[in-house]
């Protein structure tokens, strides 16, 4: 084992005592701990390592400190409440708006902030051709738990569909996941405790705020180019931070629609492995893509690397299926964690999915998808561009659009202005942990076709204009 992963065991064995302590009363609410230097002794572990454990400990709201005084056994806390967790700026357009919005609007509301793609441009009659093949299945396919990895010939097909993209995956190194934000959710419960530092894009996809600020991690945002992370600021970061974990998308960037440059990807790669740095590689976007572009994965072979990827967007959000790919050794843990937390997991989904990407009709409905994305992104791009909104870059993939709007105007206050008039725009400081996206909006182009949403898009910027948004 080597030294880093002894220091983190150590740790652990001290945060574990304490809290064995704690649930046996022998040590209660509002009482003292031992001393850092009277501690390290008792276990024979240097001082650093129990301030670090303390300092844990105090992250995870189990104890807290007095300066000057040393540290105490917290008093009950109050339930976890992810809307107050982080800075409160600018709380009605946090990491939770525009999905409360998107989800809770009604069938006449227009929902261009959203991110997924209309009913209309899904395959409704493959999924309806799958259901059908579902419904006659052996009875133990409509009644029993799944295997704890998933599905396997879905995770065969997953492996064959991975190497199509130049990352080699064997089907044991796959485990299915019930989507792409359960997977997230399994691997920092594996990798991370309360109180690591988490890397992330800024901007970068709000969930992952969410998620993170539910592990109690503590996030740091490193600014994203059209060619991937700053790679300058990024390594600052790893030597400011010493981070556990970066999440990211390399495909398709949500929500600037960037794609990773391959001479980033091989820099961001020589830093991880020089910080012994972890990655999740989120690429729920890749079907969008013509040609596949840099995969972290596939550059690093799994090692510092985790692939994770879901179906929601190209074949439909309700029915719930995802994946993780990771090294061979980790898979058991990852396995164990996943039985802990869903059990055996979403066999029906895994089921519908498998049949429909086995349809010889799924490659076709992707290549009218790309096409129809390519001829939107064009088209709302330049009703954009005509009301002084302007893209930040021109994706050559993807639904999305990442747009700055005229000089003085405030995204935040054109979006509430908006919801007013029935339509769902996603503001930029939602995606920002920084919250330097004040006058930035992401557009779905899949959601912008119809002509309301721009009429309220001239109205409501010409009363920003006039001080009245």
């Amino acid at each position: 084992m080597d030294e880093p992963a002894v220091g983190r065991t150590r740790v652990a064995m001290v945060m574990a005592t304490i809290r064995q302590r704690i649930a046996g009363r022998s040590l209660t609410a509002g009482a003292k701990l031992p001393s850092i230097r009277g501690l390290a002794g008792t276990l024979k572990v240097s001082a650093s390592t129990v301030v670090e454990a303390y300092e844990r400990l105090v992250a995870e709201g189990a104890i807290h400190s007095r300066p000057g005084s040393g540290f105490f056994v917290a008093s009950q806390t109050a339930p976890l409440s992810l809307s107050e967790i982080g800075p409160r700026l600018d709380r009605a357009i946090d990491p939770f708006w525009i999905s409360r919005q998107s989800l809770e609007a009604g069938p006449g509301d227009l929902k261009p902030g959203c991110g997924w793609l209309p009913p209309a441009w899904l395959p409704e009659d493959s999924l309806r051709r799958a259901l059908r093949s579902v419904s006659r299945a052996d009875p133990a396919v409509l009644s029993e738990y799944s295997s704890p990895l998933g599905l396997p010939p879905l995770r065969q097909l997953i492996a064959r569909r991975m190497a199509e993209r130049g990352m080699e995956a064997s089907p044991d190194q796959i485990v299915l996941a019930d989507s792409g934000t359960q997977a997230i959710d399994i691997l920092c419960r594996f990798l991370i405790e309360p109180g690591d530092t988490v890397l992330v894009d800024d901007p970068c996809y709000f969930n992952f705020h969410a998620l993170l600020r539910a592990h109690r991690a503590r996030i740091v945002g490193v600014p994203y180019t059209p060619t991937g992370p700053d790679v300058a600021l990024f390594a600052q970061a790893l030597a400011e931070h010493r981070p556990r974990l970066y999440i990211t998308n390399s495909g398709i960037h949500n929500p600037t629609g960037a794609t990773l440059s391959p001479v980033v990807a091989h820099k961001l790669l020589k830093l991880a492995h020089q910080c012994a740095l972890t990655i999740i590689e989120d690429d729920i976007f890749a079907d969008f893509e013509p040609l596949p572009g840099a995969r972290l994965a596939a550059y690093d072979g799994l090692d510092r690397v985790i692939h994770i990827g879901s179906f929601s967007k190209t074949l439909s959000a309700s029915a719930r299926c995802g994946f993780i790919a990771a090294r061979r050794d980790w898979i058991e843990g990852l396995t164990d964690l996943k039985i802990a937390t869903s059990f055996g997991g979403g066999r029906l989904n895994a089921e519908l999915v498998l049949r429909v990407l086995s349809d010889g009709g799924y490659r076709k409905h992707v290549e009218t998808l790309r096409s129809r994305l390519a001829k939107a992104r064009f088209e709302v791009a330049a009703k954009l561009k005509a009301m002084g909104i302007m893209p930040w870059i021109e994706p050559q993939a993807g639904m999305f659009l990442w747009a700055r709007l005229p000089d003085g105007l405030d995204a935040a206050d054109i979006a509430r202005a908006a919801l007013a008039r029935n339509v769902v725009l996603a503001p930029g400081n939602a995606f920002s942990l920084s919250q330097t996206a004040t006058n930035f909006l992401r557009f779905n182009v899949s959601q912008t076709s119809d002509e309301r949403i721009f009429d309220v898009l001239r109205a409501v910027l010409a009363q920003a204009r006039d001080g009245g948004a």
